[in-house]
């Protein structure tokens, strides 16, 4: 796709089509112009023949008309030129109509409609050429009669674009402006010549294989030497892949070697892929024991706490029980998804060996990678450069990897820093593939601390890099001077070099904009080699229109990159998430396409690692017990969650297809069983397969979708059954009704290896892909219902990979040696706080909708224990109100002398010993089997407790008052303090009112201490015993909440003072209310005894 390097904007509803040319001043000029010869019925384009020339429908006149309209003609009109009146002539590859009998020219009518419409990869090709090739909106089937789709739709010259500002520096050539299509496919993409039969000529001989004579057929033939040497050549071909040390597994080849007995089971081109590596049975067979006793513990500690209420502290009691029943509760729901942990290990040479044969293309699938950005003010364009430059570096085929950036504030500054990142690439690209760099983002490469000579053996190595840290240097200077120009924004806004405003200058009132920077012609790398595609995309936005934030821009992307490069395969990344290990995109194509359990996986989950956290990780901002425990345990049963970066799609998954069928070996007979066995066998048989036939009718497959779509194409000579165009017309209408009205990309959601046609018309790609980003593409279909990013929640993420799990699909973790990607977190206490906040509210969106995991899904793919984990990620938030409780009932306890359990007895010491005994000892089985350090434990433990009292809290009320009174709340981050110096953010104190709810309780259980052990040394000894259990309670609080008071003191023991003043005000009102209502003196007066000493004496 050739687009010279110009800026394609426009808007579909409104029916532009921009060109910006920043070399000359824009002018008005129309989109045929772009294209080629037109119709002069329809508008349309005139497809160019195999032959290379333009469609000619009179050979007299050549008056222009396409070969839709003229088949038209020939149908319903009159069968004659318009202009010259002279009888249209038929020509090979239309159908015949009357009169057609007098010629005598070669007819093909037997082979025109002959090719296989059995393999929906075709048919989806044969759509999209003709989409291409046609316009949208003019698609016609095989006997020329437009589709249902086409009659209902607005006339043809209403969807031709009416403008483009600029101009072509080189007009389209007439042999490049559309596909060069046999006549007997019509608009097909396939380009071999089918033959032809004279009537004439007697038919030849068409043998299966036609080198083979007739006499080498049979046993002991005379030609058995020649046969023996072409096995033997075969065979070297195959065992170019064999290595010695091979195992034996099989796996298959594609082509003729699929399955071939012939080649030894020790080509290591055949073995898997990869590997699941189970957890050692020495770690894993205690843990589930524990587990198990853990269950039983807690059935005996609430059979205790049940039958031993408090008389005299009821109320205390009882909120204690149900607070410790909704943690049970919780615990149940997030430990057993870790029951089956599996950690998976990956085979890059074979995949090299199965996929990159020497001397021959790499067979390897094509990788789409989208990168999303909104605010480059909070996103600064130097991260998202680093980003991208490790996506063009990667070590993949540059003809494999097309980068999609999305600009979703339609920033100039963005599309700027993005153009001088491409050009930076030029030189940035070949530098890390010659010498095997890595990182290969160039700000994380340069600030390494460590030895960058080791492994290196090129001469030219150290005098190269320092080249390319000045070449960098001066990158990061452009790339700040454009930071700094974009301070302050003109009054009329932003132009563009030859004077053409900037069409994104409105935020939310702008056209869609596509640019392509690299990819297409005469753009290379310094040394003369390709690079991989890149493309700036910023979708339209009007007005009145619901955007969906991330999750809309994201579907854009798929909708984007399927018209102009439809990999089968999508990486998802922020634009802080750089790629890391630069074979990234291998170790997911292992799992993808292994071609024994690649078929069913949906996505392949890589582990978040991140740059710039502290030693101590006070917040837990590595989250190491979500992505090492956690995420390993739900591998083993149908996968992880999608996290919402660093993941590889399967495209068809994403467009809500469901999981291809695993084929179950035939059952038992039961010839050996009593006949009433039989027959109850009998009847079970019958119902089970009436429930898969309306499931069958239920599913609504792709295979099965392009065959009846395909049944438009199949129509031979306009004669066609009238329930077969029924039902084809309704299945186009389904297809659009779900993916829009695009043709070409619904033609592009059949083919399921993806690809576009090589030679296809840029001007009829660039307005597919302008309208399928319009902001009303997507009104009255099932995207974000059904298909793509689902719509509903602020964590698009979970709700995504749920839906996909829903469909039968199942999920892998890969977690490679060197980490994937790495990217940038939050590290001080407000920010940290805040991001929290927006996972939780995404949480209680998702349980307050239809989607909630509790009551959606029944019926589908989705196992039981995957189900337990889907649950426990949306009903988390609701653990904050118990928890809130739970962590206030010390400081009442030690205020009142009260507490939530009576005096224990020996039974219920042993039990509760036993409870906290089971406790530690799961920790330590996991952090065991799970590679996780005790610090990064504590630390998840510290945190859950912090999250759970503030930010869980907050977003609690906050989705209840969005989802129930439409009422939209925000809380605001201000920055108070900082320090410069290494992680001099982490000291930075930013005031915001998720800081209230734990310093108050930090304060009031402080003060219950001291209140606590005040009284006990007032009263005695005999009052030290109760008050240790106490203690014990209120110490546990302030220990998981100490990195929240670290945090606050900051670097230099500082507070704001308002977190102060509200804190020590709430923690006031609540003692002096508990004084009040049951002070520590009888309301009666104090109780007076005899001391046994006569006063009066």
């Amino acid at each position: 796709m050739d687009t010279g390097g110009r800026l394609i904007a426009g808007s579909h509803n409104r029916n532009e089509f921009v060109l910006i040319n920043a070399d000359e001043n824009s002018r008005i000029k129309s989109v045929k112009e772009l294209s080629g010869q037109t119709c002069q019925i329809c508008g349309d384009e005139i497809e160019i023949t195999v032959d290379g020339e333009p469609f000619v429908a009179c050979n007299e006149c050549a008056f222009p008309v396409c070969r839709p309209c003229y088949e038209y003609e020939r149908r319903e009109g009159n069968q004659a030129c318009p202009q010259c009146k002279t009888r249209y002539k038929r020509i090979k590859g239309s159908p015949r109509v009357e009169g057609d009998e007098e010629e005598d020219d070669i007819d093909d009518l037997d082979n025109e409609f002959d090719y296989d419409t059995s393999d929906p990869q075709l048919v989806g090709e044969t759509m999209l050429s003709g989409r291409l090739n046609s316009g949208r909106g003019s698609y016609p089937n095989a006997s020329g009669m437009p589709a249902h789709s086409e009659l209902d739709s607005s006339p043809p010259s209403s969807q031709i674009p009416l403008l483009t500002y600029g101009e072509e520096g080189l007009e389209i050539s007439a042999d490049h402006h559309a596909l060069i299509v046999p006549p007997f496919m019509g608009h097909g993409n396939r380009v071999h010549q089918m033959p032809y039969s004279d009537p004439s000529v007697p038919l030849q001989p068409r043998p299966m294989v036609p080198k083979k004579d007739i006499a080498v057929y049979g046993y002991g033939s005379v030609a058995w030497k020649d046969r023996m040497e072409e096995w033997k050549k075969k065979q070297n071909d195959k065992l170019q892949v064999v290595k010695h040390g091979g195992g034996n597994d099989g796996g298959k080849f594609d082509g003729e070697e699929l399955d071939d007995a012939d080649l030894p089971m020790m080509d290591e081109g055949r073995q898997p892929l990869s590997r699941k590596l189970p957890i050692s049975s020495s770690k894993i067979n205690p843990y589930r024991m524990i587990i198990i006793l853990r269950l039983v513990i807690l059935g005996l500690f609430f059979h205790y706490r049940l039958l031993h209420p408090v008389r005299n502290a009821y109320g205390l009691w009882l909120t204690s029980v149900i607070c410790e029943i909704w943690f049970a509760v919780s615990w149940i729901l997030d430990q057993f998804p870790k029951w089956f942990p599996i950690e998976r290990e990956t085979y890059l040479d074979r995949l090299s060996l199965r996929y990159e044969k020497e001397g021959k293309p790499s067979e390897l699938a094509s990788v789409d990678v989208f990168v999303s950005t909104v605010d480059p003010m909070k996103e600064p364009p130097l991260i998202t450069a680093n980003t991208v430059l490790s996506i063009l570096a990667v070590d993949y085929p540059v003809d494999k990897v097309a980068c999609y950036v999305s600009d979703d504030g339609a920033a100039m500054l963005t599309f700027e820093a993005l153009s001088e990142t491409s050009e930076f690439a030029r030189k940035w690209v070949p530098f890390c593939k010659k010498f095997n760099i890595e990182p290969r983002a160039p700000e994380w490469y340069f600030s390494l601390k460590m030895d960058y000579l080791k492994n290196k053996v090129h001469p030219a190595f150290v005098r190269e890099r320092r080249a390319m840290k000045r070449e960098y240097e001066e990158f990061k200077v452009k790339i700040n001077g454009l930071v700094s120009t974009a301070q302050k924004v003109p009054e009329d806004g932003w132009t563009m070099q030859d004077g053409t405003p900037w069409p994104g200058n409105n935020v939310r009132d702008h056209p869609g904009m596509i640019q392509v920077f690299l990819g297409h012609n005469g753009i290379r790398d310094v040394e003369g080699n390709e690079l991989p595609r890149l493309v700036y995309v910023s979708r339209e936005k009007r007005p009145g229109f619901e955007h969906h934030k991330k999750a809309g821009a994201m579907n854009a992307l798929i909708r984007v990159s399927a018209v102009l490069s439809n990999a089968p395969y999508l990486l998802n990344v922020d634009c802080d998430h750089y790629i890391n290990n630069s074979k990234a995109l291998r170790e997911a194509m292992c799992f993808m396409m292994d071609p024994t359990s690649g078929k069913k996986v949906c996505y392949v989950q890589f582990p978040q690692r991140f740059d710039g956290i502290d030693r101590h990780d006070r917040y837990s901002n590595r989250n190491v017990v979500f992505f090492d425990i956690n995420m390993k345990g739900l591998d083993g049963i149908q996968g992880p969650i999608y996290v919402g970066t660093g993941c590889v799609f399967r495209r068809q998954a994403l467009y809500g297809f469901d999981a291809p069928v695993t084929k179950k070996p035939p059952g038992k007979t039961c010839n050996c069983l009593p006949k009433w066995c039989c027959f109850l066998c009998c009847c079970s048989r019958k119902n089970k397969k009436t429930k898969q036939r309306k499931e069958k009718q239920k599913k609504f497959k792709p295979r099965e979708a392009s065959k009846q779509i395909h049944a438009l194409e199949n129509i031979e000579g306009g004669i066609t059954e009238s329930n077969t165009q029924k039902s084809s017309d309704t299945s186009e209408m389904k297809m659009e009704k779900k993916f829009g009205q695009s043709p070409v990309f619904v033609a592009s959601t059949l083919l399921e290896n993806g690809g576009v046609p090589q030679n296809a018309n840029p001007a009829s790609l660039l307005s597919e892909a302008i309208q399928v980003i319009s902001c009303g593409y997507e009104d009255k279909t099932e995207w974000g219902k059904e298909v793509g990013w689902i719509y509903g929640s602020v964590t698009e993420d979970i709700l995504t990979g749920f839906k996909m799990h829903c469909h039968g699909w199942r999920s892998v973790y890969c977690i490679p040696k060197r980490p994937a990607f790495k990217g940038s977190a939050p590290i001080n206490l407000s920010d940290r706080l805040h991001q929290v906040l927006r996972w939780a509210l995404g949480s209680v969106e998702i349980f307050l909708s239809r989607h909630c995991p509790i009551w959606y899904g029944y019926g589908g793919g989705l196992k039981w224990l995957e189900r337990f984990s889907y649950i426990n990620s949306v009903v988390y938030p609701w653990t904050s109100i118990p928890l809130i409780v739970y962590c206030t009932l010390p400081a009442i306890c030690l205020l009142t002398g009260q507490f939530i359990v009576p005096e224990i007895s020996n039974y219920a010491s042993l039990v509760f010993m036993l409870l906290f005994i089971s406790i530690a000892v799961t920790g330590i089985l996991e952090m065991q089997w799970g590679g996780v350090g005790i610090d990064d434990w504590w630390r998840n433990e510290q945190f859950w407790v912090i999250g759970g009292v503030s930010s869980h809290l907050f977003a609690l009320f906050q989705g209840l008052l969005k989802v129930l009174a439409g009422v939209n709340t925000s809380f605001t981050v201000t920055s108070k303090a900082a320090d410069d110096g290494e992680f001099s953010e982490l000291y930075i104190v930013k005031w915001t009112t998720l800081l209230i709810p734990p310093t108050t309780l930090l304060i009031i259980n402080i003060i219950g201490v001291v209140v606590g052990i005040s009284d006990a040394i007032n009263n005695g000894y005999d009052s030290w015993g109760p008050l240790f259990g106490r203690l014990f309670f209120a110490f546990w609080v302030i220990i998981h909440l100490y990195p929240f008071l670290k945090g606050l003191l900051g670097k230099q023991d500082r507070m704001p003072t308002i977190i102060l003043v509200w804190s020590i005000l709430l923690a006031s009102i609540l003692t002096l209310m508990w004084v009040r209502i049951n002070p520590f003196v009888s309301k009666d007066g104090p109780v007076l005894e005899l001391c046994g000493l006569n006063c009066d004496d």
